[in-house]
This record gives C-alpha cells, structure tokens and sequence, in this order.
C-alpha cells in the first residue's frame, strides 16, 4: 500500500476529487458495479468504472461515461503519472497497482461525478483500498485466492473486510454465517454502520413472476434487469442498497433512475450468448461457488438441453469441485489450455474429467476445443455450448470469435 499511496500524493490525491462506491467480495461484485454504474449515469452523472480483470483489452478496465478509456489517452495517463512520480521506475509498482493509480489520476482528469472501484484481489492489501470512499459494499465471499487470503472463510473475510472505513457505510450481501461473524465483528470495531440483506433490504419475486425491491428507502416493483441469471437478483438488490446510500451521502439517484439502471446495464461475459447455431454461451466463473450459480442460471435459461462444455483452468483454483459439478451434467467435455503461464495443462487432469464424463476430448489449442464442441452440439439436438471456468477463456473465446467474424466480413 505504501508504494500506492506515495504515488497517489505525488499526484495531489486524485482519488479525493470525487466521492467512490468502493466493492469487494468474491462473487458478484462486478455485475454489482455494472448496475450500480448503469443507474448513476441514468441519474445524470459521470460516472468513472474501474474492474478487472479485462476481457479482451485492458482498456475495460477504466471506464467513463460507458466508454472504455482510449488508446491515445491511456498513454498520455500512463506519462502525466510517471512524470510527477518517477520513482515508479525505480522501485515498480505492480501492474494492478500501477493500473489503479492510472484509473484514480483519471477519474479526475476527466471531472468524473462519482467512482465505482472494483477491489482485485482481498481488500486489506488491495491497491483500491487507497481511495476515499463514501460507500462500501461486500458481495458473496467465499473460497478463491486461498494462497493470499486464507484458508477459512473467517479469514477471507477478515481480509475482504479492510475495505472498511471508520463511519463509512457498507452494504452486506447475504454471506455464509461464518464469514458474516467476522464482517460484522469489522464493523463493529471500526463504527461502521452496516446494511444487511434481508435484515434492511430484500430482493423479491411476486406471485405474478415480477420483480421488486424492498430497501431502506425505497419501493420498487415490476423491475426488469438486463443481466441473465436467478443470481443476478441477489446483484441488483445490493446495488439497489448501496445506490440508496450513495444518495443519503449527496450522490443525486432517484427511483426512476435506478430502475433504468438495472434494465439496461451491461456486464459481458457472465452468461453472455457470443454465437448462435448451436448457441456458444460464455461465463467467467473460475471457483466452486460461482459454479454452483451458474448451474442454477443454465437450469432456468436452458433447461434439458445437451451441455457440451468448453473447459480450461488455471493452476492455482481449485478445480475438483468445480468439475465434479459441472462434468457429469455434460454430453461432451472439451479441455483446452489457456493463454497465461498459469494456465493448468489439460493433460494434467484429464484423467479425472474422463472419471466424471463418457466423452472427454484434450486439445491443444482453444480453436480446436471449440470447433469440437460446436461439432458435438451440432450433432445434437437443441445442443448447447458452454465455455467456462475461468476469465482467461472467456476473453480468449471472445477474442477468437472476434477475429473469425472480421475474416469472414474481410472474404466478403
């Protein structure tokens, strides 16, 4: 943290040129910032976006306005930065560390309104916890990132809880009780007040199949929310909580725009349909409680239809529960390597897919893996496409249907 908020003063503190909404969690968090984000530039503001990781560009990850930051512009940021703190050269930051400093001198380059700060990684440690936020909201926590955060979930969430800041509200997504017990414990020691679903606000499904929210302000019925998935609910009502304080705290956000907020945001690879013919679905889940949401999502979206499943992983995530989920609902499995030094070899674990799935085929490229899904599904009636398990396939597959759709409009 030092590093970061050395650099952060050499700037003249940009990060207090604007109030944030400041997001951790293991899950969730980004379709929660999406919303959130989506509803503020509803309401009128600018609004700057910081998430990672990126998909297909790392420009995704600093947005304003809805525009990703440019390439000419990105540059010119990334020189004013080392121009006022070159010791950014001599003792580096990291590049998500370097990467937030950039996105906070940005957000105020640009005058932006209000912030919303995705964290990377924890909290406690995380290059965003240098911000200054008015807001602060934990989603789901559960397993990933063990090596740096804990092996329990008391721990994790001990470390998702350094976001807090004394007198700061945070907003709570419902959490497993043992990690609950260490958020609140947070809480109470730092005077921050809390906002708990189901205690203060409450996403609900009416008799009649609508939508609506109850919150600590606000009444909301027959919403509509642009993010596919049952689990998306539990997003839209934290956003919807964290957007009723943000306006307590000046933020300008009525009713109207929140609503537009929610039925218009965009989020993409989480259960994002990329190709038709058969249908190629992409989501980023990469740990078992994302898979466990995934699932609930593909049995009310596209129940009883042939998975054929396009699979790559990386070294440090723990697989076993994710495939024991996932293969045996499979009609084919495709392994595939992933383009990061991370990347866990499908030879590796191919063995245990074959123990959960009849038909598991290794492939040495995301192209091949795909094309043999496609096939598959083909052969199937009403297949369907499903590439998933970590963030690295999901941009890389984007990335691959991308530059297939610009030959064939090239041969055209």
């Amino acid at each position: 943290m030092e590093r970061v908020k050395d650099a952060l003063a050499a700037l003249d503190h940009p990060e207090r040129d604007y109030p944030a909404l400041h997001v951790a969690g293991t899950n969730g968090k980004g379709s929660t910032c999406a919303f959130v984000a989506s509803a503020l530039q509803a309401a009128g503001h600018r609004v700057g976006l910081y998430t990672s990781p990126h998909l297909v560009r790392v420009n995704e990850r600093i947005r304003v306005a809805g525009d990703d930051i440019p390439d000419d512009v990105f540059g010119q940021r990334i020189l004013e930065v080392l121009e006022r703190y070159p010791s950014a050269l001599s003792d580096p930051m990291t590049y998500f560390e370097f990467g937030t400093v950039v996105a906070l001198w940005h957000f105020s380059r640009e005058r932006v309104d209000v912030a919303v700060l995705e964290t990377g990684l924890g909290g406690r440690l995380d290059a965003t916890s240098a911000a200054n936020p008015v807001v602060t909201c934990v989603t789901p926590v559960s397993f990933d990132h063990m090596e740096y955060l804990g092996h329990t979930l008391r721990e994790i969430a001990g470390e998702k809880a350094g976001i807090f800041k004394a007198g700061v509200p945070v907003v709570l997504s419902r959490q497993d009780p043992e990690a609950l017990d260490m958020l609140l414990l947070r809480a109470e020691q730092l005077g921050v007040p809390v906002r708990l679903e189901g205690r203060d606000f409450e996403f609900d499904v009416r008799d009649t199949g609508r939508l609506a929210y109850q919150g600590l302000a606000w009444t909301l019925e027959d919403l509509t929310l642009s993010l596919r998935g049952p689990y998306q609910r539990q997003n839209a009502a934290v956003a919807l909580a964290c957007l009723e304080e943000l306006q307590a705290r000046g933020v300008a956000v009525t009713p109207e725009a929140a609503r537009v907020g929610l039925a218009t945001a965009r989020w993409p690879g989480r259960l994002e349909e990329v190709a038709a013919r058969p249908p190629v679905v992409v989501d980023g889940a990469h740990n078992p409680a994302g898979v466990a949401v995934l699932l609930e999502a593909l049995r009310a979206l596209y129940a009883g239809r042939p998975l054929h499943l396009v699979f790559g992983v990386v070294a440090d995530k723990d697989r076993g529960p994710m495939m024991r989920a996932l293969f045996p609902l499979a009609t084919s499995v495709h392994l595939t390597p992933l383009d990061t030094s991370r990347s866990l070899a499908p030879e590796r674990y191919a063995d245990e897919a074959r123990a959960l799935c009849s038909r598991v085929v290794v492939h040495g490229s995301l192209e091949e893996a795909l094309a043999g899904a496609r096939v598959d599904a083909d052969g199937t009636a009403d297949g369907l496409v499903l590439c998933t398990g970590s963030l690295f396939l999901v941009g890389a597959v984007k990335r691959l249907l991308a530059r297939n759709l610009g030959a064939m409009q090239h041969r055209q």
